[in-house]
């Protein structure tokens, strides 16, 4: 069994800024009304945010996306 272990800075895809907005309220347990609601977004564009970070690193769920949060230190 390997741990997957979170990318070296030379491999982290890149992030928008709202991206970032975006992954940093999700990961502090914010739902995506919330999060829409204080970024000044509709829940669609959370979801799209959120889409395309998931495609970015390559991850399925909420848990990895807190892990990614962490690494990147947001």
């Amino acid at each position: 069994m390997s741990a997957t272990l979170a990318p070296s800075p030379a491999e982290t895809p890149a992030l928008a800024p709202r991206e970032r907005e975006t992954l940093r309220h999700i990961a502090a347990g914010r739902t995506y009304l919330q999060t829409a609601r204080h970024m000044g977004l509709s829940t669609h564009t959370v979801d799209a945010y959120l889409r395309r970070i998931r495609a970015k690193f390559n991850i399925t769920n909420t848990a990895e996306l807190t892990r990614v949060a962490i690494s990147l230190g947001l």
